[in-house]
């Protein structure tokens, strides 16, 4: 059985580096594709740019998404996930350092699945890390396919 892929939509090295760390201590095996702006983000997603060869049909099994992008903002990322047919269904969880309230309900109010603020502490951010993981990759039953 192939393995989930987790799409982490990340602009910041240091916490792409800490996130990768985090599921790694977290034993979280899935692979964890990284998009550095939301234009990447959607190209993955719907098979476009560099990746056009690999199809919208492959899509990752979660969407981690920060806030605070260049290209396309977080916010924008999703409104386009969930006004398609193809990724409408597709668990999102969005995963800033934000704490704006504005910006926690337009991400519900969008159809983020979940809203996470980093935490500072690594330790802390390992354990949510792995919370995260055992959830959505293990315990929650995906949507169906259309």
């Amino acid at each position: 059985m192939q393995s989930k892929v987790i799409l982490l939509v990340e602009d910041n090295p240091s916490d792409i580096g800490l996130t990768q760390r985090a599921f790694e201590q977290a034993r979280i095996g899935n692979e964890l594709v990284v998009a550095q702006d939301g234009q990447e983000a959607l190209d993955y997603l719907f098979g476009m740019g560099e990746w056009a060869g690999k199809g919208a049909t492959a899509l990752p099994a979660l969407v981690l998404l920060d806030l605070k992008l260049p290209r396309v903002d977080g916010l924008e990322v999703l409104k386009r996930i969930r006004g398609d047919a193809r990724t409408k269904r597709l668990p999102v969880v969005i995963l800033t350092s934000s704490g704006e309230q504005q910006d926690m309900a337009e991400s519900y109010d969008l159809g983020a699945n979940s809203y996470i603020r980093k935490p500072v502490d690594f330790v802390q951010f390992a354990g949510a890390v792995r919370q995260l993981g055992l959830y959505w990759l293990v315990l929650n039953e995906p949507p169906p396919t259309e």
